[in-house]
């Protein structure tokens, strides 16, 4: 499969920044076994920038390839850092954008954790509708003002009442993301006034670190400002707001729906400054993941090494830096649901942080900055002597 144009604005031209072969289509599934990790679905990278919008997208990714089922695990709220950044963002809908009395929709709600943040303090006044195929749990919560369906949210739900959508990390799997904003678009045919807010990683933060292990298959549509604001134009909806958020690594979207008697032209974008950060990083990626493998071999002469986080980013780099699983010893997790398991495509092991220091582990990679502290915290009450190193400043 190769897709020719761009999926926002249908330019032919791209300018190809990552190729990668055989790369695992999954980082969050849950492997039982080392063999189970090895025959993990693979599939090709093709990161490229539509030169028109700027939209980066995987020119070979084949959707038939993923299969999001109950081995799917990409939670985060084992993290309490992550945890109080999750309350932290919805105090400011509650607070900031007035989101109460409201009857809020999650497109692509997952076990339900943020909408149930919204919903569970009676004194909002607000009711959670969660939309999610692969949902598993209850179908009613908090005596009916929260519910799940198992089910898209699209135009068949014309008829459900909204007045707020929220929708977070779930555009950039789809490899349509215009067809996912118009069917959002078409659902919220009855509600003139609902506000939509989309959450999405930033493109520029994973370019301008050249952070390597920030590209992988199930992220097969990455949005600059310009790109996602070009995108919901597009979709029919009239851009309030979009801004970084998370230390800059995602984007935050917030949208009115657009009035189609008043819809004008949608200006143009200049995609210049995201190309230059994607032809430097094109330039800069093989030597930088030879850099990291010299590294790492000098490191593991001295010490036992592991990777911190067996998510996204954490498979991501034990794939690239080390397939054969020969440098690194394990990937260390916090999520109990991955502990014992292991890592698609390599079979490292996934650990505690008190099974890696038994394994005896005195050097953890850090894969995202803004874990540091609450990791820092942890080892120091288990009384765990770990060094912590981050390579995403090289």
């Amino acid at each position: 499969m190769h897709i020719e144009s761009c999926p926002i604005c249908g330019t032919p031209a791209a300018a190809p920044f990552v190729h990668r072969l055989d790369v695992p289509c999954h980082q969050h599934i849950v492997c039982a076994s080392p063999e189970d990790a090895r025959r993990a679905n693979r599939g090709t990278l093709d990161m490229a920038a539509c030169t028109s919008c700027g939209f980066v997208f995987n020119r070979s990714f084949d959707p038939a390839r993923l299969s999001y089922g109950q081995s799917y695990d990409n939670a985060q709220s084992h993290s309490a850092h992550f945890d109080a950044y999750l309350d932290g963002l919805a105090d400011m809908l509650v607070r900031e954008k007035q989101v109460r009395d409201c009857t809020i929709v999650e497109v692509g709600c997952g076990k339900g954790e943020f909408l149930r943040k919204l919903v569970n303090d009676p004194a909002t006044g607000n009711r959670g509708i969660g939309f999610d195929p692969s949902y598993v749990g209850p179908e009613t919560e908090l005596g009916g003002r929260l519910t799940f369906r198992k089910s898209y949210y699209d135009a068949s739900c014309a008829a459900v009442p909204a007045d707020v959508v929220i929708c977070r990390h779930v555009i950039e799997h789809i490899q349509t993301p215009l067809d996912m904003l118009r069917s959002v678009r078409a659902a919220l045919s009855q509600a003139p006034n609902a506000r939509v807010f989309f959450e999405t990683p930033a493109v520029e933060w994973i370019l301008r670190g050249q952070v390597i292990w920030d590209f992988f298959y199930e992220h097969c549509s990455l949005f600059s400002q310009e790109s996602i604001r070009t995108a919901f134009q597009r979709a029919g909806f009239k851009v309030e707001d979009v801004h970084y958020i998370f230390g800059e690594q995602y984007l935050w979207v917030e949208a009115t729906l657009a009035d189609p008697d008043a819809a004008g032209a949608i200006p143009a974008a200049d995609p210049s400054a995201l190309l230059s950060l994607t032809q430097s990083y094109a330039e800069a990626e093989a030597r930088l993941i030879g850099h990291l493998k010299t590294r790492l071999d000098e490191e593991r002469s001295h010490a036992k090494i592991a990777v911190w986080g067996a998510g996204a980013k954490g498979v991501t780099l034990a794939n690239l830096l080390d397939p054969e699983g020969t440098r690194i010893d394990c990937l260390i997790d916090l999520n109990p649901n991955k502990q014992g398991h292991f890592v698609p495509g390599t079979g490292h092991p996934i650990v505690s942080p008190e099974q890696a220091s038994r394994r005896g582990v005195t050097m953890a990679v850090l894969m995202n900055p803004n874990y540091r502290n609450e990791n820092l915290k942890l080892l120091a009450e288990q009384n765990i002597r770990m060094e912590l190193v981050d390579w995403s400043k090289q």
